[in-house]
């Protein structure tokens, strides 16, 4: 389309070429080829930051589950996680239903019983976290016991004598 201008010129009125449309579509893929695998290593550190934060509440909930009740440790995650409305040995209330069920924020959670006294009671436990998808959820593999120290593996579950934290 031509417009006559006041001096008398032509001008054409274009849009942009395919050249410079090619350029900045090339641009923008090679940003996103640089963002998302960060943002992917991030969500994981994040995912791993929150498997060791919820391994200390287990293993915080856990001392205050046996000094409440005078029986040791709990023998499953449920019974430290309940509803709030009856309170009780067996719905403690002391860590929310979702790290109850053993699956949170990209990891899942195992818990074990390592030893019993006489009367049934547990005295020593033992909470792995692993990743739900390796290598998507997380990397890291964590482990803690009644010992508070959290343990760390970086390719298969981690265990009483791997590396603390």
């Amino acid at each position: 389309m031509r417009n006559q201008s006041k001096s008398g010129k032509t001008k054409t009125s274009q849009g942009f070429s395919l050249i410079e449309l090619l350029v900045v579509v090339a641009v923008i893929l090679i940003v996103a080829a640089i963002a998302i695998p960060n943002f992917i290593r991030s969500k994981m550190r994040a995912n791993e930051a929150a498997a060791v934060a919820n391994l200390r509440n287990i293993t915080t909930a856990e001392i205050v589950y046996s000094t409440t009740y005078g029986i040791g440790f709990s023998d499953n995650l449920a019974k430290l996680g309940g509803t709030l409305l009856l309170v009780d040995q067996n719905n403690a209330g002391l860590i929310d239903s979702v790290l109850a069920s053993g699956s949170k924020t990209g990891y899942t959670f195992t818990y074990s019983i390592l030893s019993q006294d006489a009367a049934g009671h547990v005295v020593a436990f033992a909470v792995t976290a692993d990743p739900t998808l390796a290598g998507k959820s997380g990397d890291r593999h964590f482990y803690a016991d009644q010992s508070a120290v959290i343990r760390h593996n970086e390719t298969t579950t981690a265990t009483a004598g791997d590396s603390p934290i």
